[in-house]
């Protein structure tokens, strides 16, 4: 018998290759991998310089020996294992993005976002992809925000509350009831509907932010609604 998680795992590489957001999304994640990595291999070089020529500066005063050389030599290896562990970026969360600063907010959202990814079924995940570029998109726009507009309370509200929200409800659901239409709308429709919402929203403010429209963002938002009808629904 064919290992779900297998057949799921799969599925979700096929759909990257398939999909033109999700090569791209993908391809970001790698740069910033990368970008992260060489960081890290800059501050650790940086620090081996540091400690080799820390030690040279010793050793010409007093000689330093065999110790003295292993001594740099750990330290050397220290700072290695150091720098390479702090570049490591911990992973959003709902309370992390509910603290986050506005400027960063996107990234951070577009980052836990692709974490969901594989939850999500296949008409969401591809709507989940074209968020992300959205979020993308919007990032610089947001950078320019003051934080007490209140077009940057609404962008808040939707990605770190709303959208969290609608995904967090969603994967509550028991996989056996997910495309149930028990209560009308099975709650896969109902995840695509609401992630088309959202994903509408988005380039509405991505539109008036590039207009510098900032009252027209702030008063004529379409907030999404997220209600729970039942333990069985998004």
């Amino acid at each position: 018998m064919p290992d779900p998680n297998r057949v799921m795992a799969d599925a979700e590489a096929l759909l990257q290759r398939v999909s033109p957001e999700g090569r791209r999304l993908a391809q970001r994640q790698r740069q910033r991998r990368n970008r992260v990595l060489l960081k890290a291999f800059l501050r650790a070089l940086g620090a081996t310089i540091a400690i080799i020529l820390a030690a040279t500066a010793v050793g010409w005063v007093i000689p330093i020996g065999q110790i003295g050389f292993l001594a740099a030599l750990v330290a050397i290896l220290a700072a290695w294992v150091v720098m390479f562990a702090i570049s490591h970026e911990p992973e959003e969360t709902v309370q992390t993005l509910a603290a986050s600063d506005i400027t960063m907010l996107p990234q951070k959202t577009e980052a836990w976002l692709q974490r969901q990814r594989p939850a999500l079924p296949p008409p969401a995940q591809r709507l989940a992809d074209g968020i992300g570029l959205k979020l993308e998109q919007l990032a610089p726009q947001v950078a320019s925000l003051d934080p007490r507009e209140p077009a940057a309370a609404e962008v808040r509200k939707l990605l770190s509350v709303e959208l969290p929200e609608l995904i967090d409800g969603y994967t509550r659901v028991p996989l056996n009831l997910r495309q149930d239409a028990g209560n009308g709308i099975a709650p896969d429709k109902q995840l695509v509907e609401a992630l088309s919402v959202v994903d509408s929203e988005l380039a509405r403010m991505s539109a008036d932010l590039a207009s510098g429209d900032l009252n027209k963002l702030a008063t004529q938002g379409r907030y999404l609604e997220l209600k729970y009808k039942d333990d069985d629904g998004v």
